[in-house]
């Protein structure tokens, strides 16, 4: 289960934003500094689900724990979320991102189509990402061992990689520390401030799967010794990883340098061992990026099928393939969510989109703990049953009102997003709950 959570955390996040967190931060060390904050925060948050996990062993993680603790409603909105951002929005990214280090790696090949008139090299690379989540969502419809078969082989691959990068760069590598003293004066204003509400926002992102192994609560052996395990133990390697990563960015490349580059690690390697190194390592994590792509695509159809099992979804995404018995038309429908939303904005406007839209109910769910220990006692948070929730909170409501006010535009489409959830609720509850669903 430790698996599912490194792999779903590591995807486009960590390959992608930094060159985008610098155009806005302008400051080297306060972004890593926001790396090893925003690690610490997803460790909280996964203390807190390990005990949720533990208490509420299901298939579905935040539907089950919000349906239970709270109303049916605020499961279901969760579930929504996750139906239209939380998976398909991610599984978008991660292909946006495989595209971005391909064209780094060759860019002649969009060079090429646009010369020819073919496309633009933009057109390009979003006709490759939709074409990459067809392939996986094909993959994937051949039942669970043959996806976990190529999940497994891809998620080996990728922390071997970023083991192997960091080795290169420090062993090899022809950076410069100065780097980390140059950049702009960090100013804390508001406007300041609000900058770094954003920044932490798309980090989370980054760190976003700390809380994975509890979708599939309900296949694990052990739940109450694995899942906390398995979340906490996941974080924190992911955690020293991504400051990692982020130290030899910046020790690669300058400040200015790095702004707005999404490829980021390829522009890294390419500075650090030369031309050919970068065009090697841009080529690793295109497929690297497919690993997060995959794991995604694993666990969104699961939360689907709960959801459609309990009335309040689609009756067509509890139906189960009765040859490879999974949730076919579940998995065909979030290849096709994430397609659209390739084509639906940049990728900071994605990510904005993303951040704030799954900010939300790990808030409501980690307050659940407090009501949770007034129902029934666990001891999994131990001496930390204030702490970890109280500091996941903190820093998560600072961060979504900061970014609301950078950025209201997507903020206000992520707040539609939930809103659009409730009527959608009791129209499916209306339909299809005393229908019974069929597989």
């Amino acid at each position: 289960m430790m698996n599912i959570v490194i792999a779903n955390m590591i995807g486009a996040g960590i390959f992608t934003t930094s060159g985008l967190l610098m155009s806005d931060l302008g400051n080297p060390m306060l972004m890593i500094i926001l790396w090893i904050a925003g690690g610490l925060i997803a460790l909280c948050g996964a203390l807190c689900y390990g005990e949720l996990g533990s208490a509420f062993p299901e298939a579905g993680g935040e539907y089950a724990f919000l349906s239970k603790l709270y109303h049916p409603l605020l499961g279901f909105l969760s579930g929504w979320v996750s139906f239209v951002v939380g998976f398909s929005a991610p599984i978008a990214a991660s292909s946006i991102g495989f595209s971005e280090y391909l064209a780094r790696a060759f860019p002649q090949l969009f060079d090429w189509g646009s010369a020819g008139g073919i496309a633009s090299p933009l057109l390009l690379k979003d006709i490759l990402s939709i074409l990459i989540i067809a392939l996986f969502t094909v993959i994937h419809l051949r039942g669970i061992e043959f996806g976990a078969l190529v999940q497994n082989t891809l998620t080996v691959v990728k922390v071997g990689l970023i083991g192997l990068f960091i080795l290169v760069g420090i062993v090899l590598g022809n950076g410069d520390m100065t780097h980390f003293s140059e950049g702009i004066e960090v100013s804390f204003d508001f406007s300041g401030w609000k900058t770094i509400g954003l920044s932490l926002l798309w980090i989370m992102f980054a760190y976003s799967g700390w809380n994975a192994s509890t979708y599939i609560g309900s296949e694990a052996r052990s739940p109450e010794k694995t899942i906390p395990r398995s979340l906490l133990l996941g974080t924190a390697i992911v955690t020293l990883l991504y400051v990692c990563l982020n130290i030899i960015y910046v020790y690669a490349i300058t400040p200015d340098e790095m702004k707005g580059v999404i490829s980021i690690g390829g522009l890294a390697m390419a500075n650090l061992i030369g031309r050919g190194m970068g065009t090697f390592f841009s080529l690793m994590i295109a497929f690297a990026l497919l690993s997060s792509l995959s794991a995604f695509m694993i666990l969104g159809p699961r939360v689907y099928y709960a959801m459609a099992r309990d009335g309040s979804f689609f009756r067509f995404a509890a139906d189960v393939s009765t040859r490879f018995k999974i949730p076919t038309k579940a998995i065909v429908l979030q290849g096709a969510i994430a397609s659209v939303i390739v084509l639906s904005g940049t990728l900071d406007q994605v990510l904005t989109y993303m951040g704030f839209s799954l900010g939300l109910f790990p808030l409501l769910a980690v307050f659940g703990i407090f009501k949770l220990r007034s129902l029934r006692k666990f001891e999994i948070l131990g001496r930390w049953f204030f702490i970890a929730p109280l500091v996941y909170l903190f820093f998560g409501i600072g961060m979504l009102i900061l970014s609301y006010f950078e950025r209201p535009v997507e903020s206000s489409i992520s707040i539609l997003t939930v809103l659009v959830g409730i009527p959608a609720f009791y129209l499916f509850r209306k339909t299809y709950a005393h229908s019974g669903t069929h597989s």
